[in-house]
């Protein structure tokens, strides 16, 4: 049975509790004082999430984190700040407004999509509109629009996981799925191959999930959320994303994989190399301690991994059994 995942949740930190440098330098950048804002709880990230309203009417989404809230946010929030700002109109993504960095704080100021977050457990006809939107984004963004990573670079490491768990003796480790310690090698085999299919030269956001979209009124669905935008196969993002979407209650993941225009031309071969890559990511991240900031990832992932996991398995059927 698959896990059902938690909610995607960090710790935040309200508006008001930021520095007073970071938020008058924000208000500086945005030409006006906020003058209300509400904590958003949705997404994994520390520090701030809130939407705004400025003393002239406007409105913004503010994003903001220090590196003892989570030493690795920062870093993220800066790429998510030139990402955004490269990004170009044609992409369904809301608009970089303002930035602001003194090596410590990194706060970012975006267009407010007036939008919710999917119903999770999914519903279909939400489910329908997001798959329509991600084989969009797909066709808007192929050639990457920008000189992004390529996925086999950023992935290099973490996209090592069997292999990491078979150095560390995890046939033992009773956490484990049997079947997976059954097969640790011959996965860390399989999931080896990974990167001469998944490179590619379509800029993948790279971390699509029901918290990191927003569907608007008028039928749009917006990503949100760019730091880890890569380089990569046309069919990566959608590869990515339905793992998370079977633990939030979504369809099986094969029979939508198999049947949405980005996956035509996809070599099995190397989506079954790649979604062994990413299990072992899932699983063997859901084994570490959790990070700071960050109370609900580490089982968030356990759950993607199971899902993950399931999926390799109807893929590769008696080759494994």
């Amino acid at each position: 049975m698959i896990p059902t995942a938690p909610p995607a949740t960090g710790v935040r930190t309200p508006w008001q509790r930021l520095p007073a440098r970071v938020r008058a330098a924000l208000e500086d950048e945005l030409g006006a004082p906020v003058v209300h804002a509400v904590t958003q709880s949705g997404g994994f990230s520390p520090g701030v999430a809130a939407r705004v309203r400025l003393d002239d009417g406007r409105r913004a989404f503010v994003k903001a984190v220090g590196a003892e809230a989570n030493p690795a946010s920062p870093g993220l929030h800066r790429a998510e700040a030139r990402n955004a700002a490269a990004l170009p109109d044609s992409v369904p993504a809301p608009r970089l407004l303002a930035s602001y960095d003194d090596g410590a704080w990194v706060a970012l100021a975006f267009e407010d999509v007036d939008g919710r977050q999917p119903e999770v457990p999914w519903r279909a006809a939400e489910f329908d509109r997001v798959l329509d939107a991600v084989g969009e984004l797909a066709r808007a963004v192929t050639p990457a629009p920008f000189d992004a990573p390529s996925v086999v670079d950023t992935e290099a490491e973490s996209f090592r996981g069997w292999e990491r768990l078979a150095e560390e003796g995890a046939e033992d480790d009773a956490r484990l799925d049997p079947w997976a310690r059954r097969h640790l090698r011959s996965l860390a085999e399989l999931a080896c191959a990974w990167p001469r299919f998944a490179a590619g030269d379509t800029l993948a956001h790279g971390d699509l999930r029901a918290d990191n979209m927003l569907l608007t009124a008028e039928g749009r669905v917006v990503f949100v959320d760019w730091p880890h935008a890569v380089r990569a196969a046309p069919w990566f993002d959608l590869l990515v994303m339905l793992p998370c979407v079977r633990a939030q209650g979504g369809p099986d993941p094969e029979a939508v994989f198999t049947a949405h225009p980005v996956a035509r031309g996809a070599d099995p071969r190397g989506v079954t190399a790649t979604l062994a890559a990413l299990a072992g990511y899932f699983v063997r991240g859901s084994l570490q301690p959790d990070p700071p900031g960050l109370p609900t990832l580490r089982a968030f992932q356990g759950a993607q991994g199971a899902a993950a996991l399931d999926w390799l398995r109807t893929r590769l059927g008696p080759a494994l059994p």
